[in-house]
């Protein structure tokens, strides 16, 4: 009986574990509700540390934009397919060799799950 209510006791705390380990991975905004994956990307594109894509592009909502690469607007109707943007983020020299934007991906600036959201909130613009 005690080995039976040890095995029911480990296994709790174990559900319990891995359930906090679920909620602590959320993310909550300010409203208190999770964030969607369009707001990470946006999050990322708009920090100095991170994506930095205001350096460079004027992007709806961005504060003091850059003005040396094309605004960032209509982006569904100049990449219908996602993955080409994606393609874009991670390395641009591959369509253009003389592009001075960063290559996100091949110099592991951004990680493949940030590229991922990046591109879900350019793509949305």
């Amino acid at each position: 009986m005690r080995r039976f209510s040890r095995i029911v006791s480990t296994t709790s705390i174990i559900a319990v574990a891995i359930t906090g380990l679920g909620l602590a991975s959320t993310t909550v905004n300010a409203a208190g509700s999770s964030k969607t994956d369009i707001e990470k990307g946006q999050e990322i594109a708009f920090s100095r540390k991170k994506g930095n894509c205001l350096a460079c592009h004027n992007i709806k909502g961005g504060k003091l934009p850059g003005n040396i690469a094309p605004p960032l607007i209509a982006m569904q109707q100049r990449f219908p397919d996602k993955a080409k943007l994606r393609a874009q983020i991670f390395d641009s020299t591959v369509a253009n060799p003389n592009s001075i934007m960063p290559p996100f991906g091949r110099h592991k600036i951004l990680s493949d799950k940030e590229i991922d959201l990046v591109a879900e909130f350019i793509h949305q613009l």
